[in-house]
C-alpha cells in the first residue's frame, strides 16, 4: 500500500514538473533568439541580405504571435514554440555567417575594381600623349584630363568609404568610375587609331 502511495506521489510530482516546464514562457530561448538577430543585423544583414533578414524578422513576429496566443490559454504548452525560436536561431545564425561571406565577396570585387580603374587611368594618360593635337583635338584632350583627374578624386573618395566599411557606397562609386574610365579609353584608342590610318593614307 504504501509502495503504492509512493508510486503514485511520485507520477503526480513528475507530471507537474513536466507540466510546468511546458507551461513556463520560454523567456530564455526567446532572449537568446533575439541576440542571434541582433547579431546578424550588427554584421550588416538589414544591408547586404534585406529580404532574408525581413523573412527572419516576420519568422520571429510569428514565432512571438504563437507565444502570446499560448499565454491566453488556460492550459499553456510552449512547445512547439520553443522548437519554432530554436529554427529562427539557427536561421539568425546562418544569417549572419552568410552577411559576412557577402561582405568579403563585395570587398574583394570593391579592390579589384579599384585597381583596374587605376590601371585604366594610367593607360589614359599615356594614350593623351599620343592622341592628335590639333585645334580640336586639344581641347577634347583638356577635356579628357579633367575627367581622369574627376576619376582620380572619386577614387580617392572611394577608398575613405571603404576603410569606414560602406561597402555598397563604395562599389557603386568605383563601378561608375570603371564604366566612364573604360569609355574614355575606347573613345582615345579610336581617335589614336583614325589618326594613324590617316597617317599612314597620307605617306601612300
Amino acid at each position: 500500500m504504501k509502495r503504492k502511495l509512493v508510486w503514485g506521489l511520485s507520477a503526480i510530482m513528475l507530471t507537474t514538473v513536466l507540466f510546468s516546464s511546458c507551461s513556463k514562457i520560454p523567456q530564455s530561448e526567446i532572449d537568446a533568439t533575439n541576440t542571434a538577430i541582433e547579431e546578424a543585423k550588427n554584421a550588416g544583414a538589414e544591408i547586404y541580405k534585406v529580404e532574408e533578414y525581413n523573412t527572419l524578422l516576420d519568422s520571429m513576429r510569428s514565432v512571438m504571435i504563437h507565444v502570446e496566443n499560448q499565454k491566453s490559454k488556460f492550459i499553456k504548452n510552449y512547445t512547439a514554440e520553443k522548437k519554432e525560436l530554436e529554427s529562427v536561431m539557427i536561421l539568425a545564425q546562418n544569417l549572419r555567417q552568410e552577411t559576412e561571406l557577402k561582405k568579403e565577396e563585395i570587398k574583394h570585387e570593391i579592390q579589384k575594381t579599384m585597381a583596374e580603374v587605376s590601371a585604366l587611368v594610367e593607360t589614359n594618360k599615356q594614350l593623351i600623349v599620343q592622341a592628335p593635337k590639333g585645334k580640336e583635338g586639344t581641347t577634347a584632350l583638356i577635356a579628357i584630363k579633367s575627367e581622369l583627374a574627376a576619376i582620380e578624386v572619386v577614387l580617392a573618395e572611394a577608398q575613405l568609404n571603404f576603410s569606414e566599411g560602406n561597402y555598397l557606397t563604395t562599389l557603386s562609386m568605383v563601378n561608375a568610375s570603371k564604366e566612364k574610365a573604360t569609355s574614355i579609353n575606347t573613345e582615345l584608342n579610336v581617335v589614336i587609331s583614325k589618326y594613324k590610318l590617316n597617317q599612314k593614307a597620307k605617306r601612300s
